[in-house]
């Protein structure tokens, strides 16, 4: 019997994240889920344990955390013995116009999705490096590292970082089979931008495929990258936006 993966997927309480644990679930893979909600990820474990029969272990904290990084990674190691997938899918928005906005909003959003997911990435390759197999690192960006969008200025900074950090990894990781890529979701129904009653609407009519994506649209790309189908692909970003990028409208037109 081939043994189970291990996968950590951060931001993973709801939405993108909770697909994408879903999804590896379904492949049997073990998860580690971590989200600054305790509630939403330890009912989480319990729903995708009974579906899918696999281990599903609940961290809470912010996964940007030192500490948290660790007790990650050494739930990984003590419960599985392994870590072979880790999806650094934790994120924060922070909208404000740049000529106003704020020093303490800018460090929150670097600290979060710069400072979090390079750490997290450090933590796992080290483990992964001694690794027969080696292992797949995902990290989340966003289509406004490729396109304006305004209000989002730091934001998009920092998702473009994360991009050129899996291709700048390439050099550094490739040599211990440790493979690197990232997802660039657009728009995307989740609970959170569903709170909008417009949303689903606008972004259909400037989606070129004629809506915005579902979770699952995500969590089945990511699924793939950090897959062996995907094993001689690695520093590459994979846009999933119903091709709004190439067209790009703005949705407050």
């Amino acid at each position: 019997m081939i043994p189970k993966k291990t996968a950590i997927i951060t931001g993973a309480g709801q939405g993108i994240g909770l697909a994408i644990a879903e999804k590896l679930a379904a492949q049997s893979v073990n998860i580690i889920i971590n989200d600054l909600e305790e509630g939403l990820i330890t009912e989480a474990c319990k729903k995708i344990s009974i579906a899918h029969g696999v281990q599903a272990i609940a961290v809470s904290g912010d996964s940007s955390a030192e500490e948290v990084i660790e007790e990650l990674i050494q739930t990984a190691l003590t419960n599985f013995g392994t870590l072979d997938i880790v999806v650094a899918n934790s994120g924060i928005t922070l909208f404000g116009p740049f000529l106003e906005y704020s020093r303490a909003d800018f460090m929150e959003v670097t600290k979060v999705n710069q400072l979090g997911t390079f750490f997290l990435a450090q933590a796992a390759a080290n483990v992964m490096k001694d690794q027969v197999n080696g292992g797949a690192l995902l990290f989340t960006s966003s289509v406004t590292a490729h396109q304006s969008h305004e209000n989002l200025a730091a934001y998009a900074m920092s998702k473009a970082a994360l991009e050129m950090l899996a291709k700048n990894l390439v050099l550094e990781l490739a040599p211990f089979k440790i493979r690197v890529n990232t997802i660039a979701p657009g728009a995307t129904v989740t609970n959170r931008t569903i709170l909008d009653p417009e949303y689903e609407n606008t972004w259909s009519k400037i989606t070129p495929l004629g809506r915005p994506a579902a979770v699952k649209d995500i969590a089945n790309a990511a699924a793939f990258l950090v897959s062996d189908e995907a094993r001689h692909i690695t520093g590459q970003t994979l846009v999933i936006d119903g091709g709004w990028t190439s067209v790009s409208p703005s949705p407050y037109a």
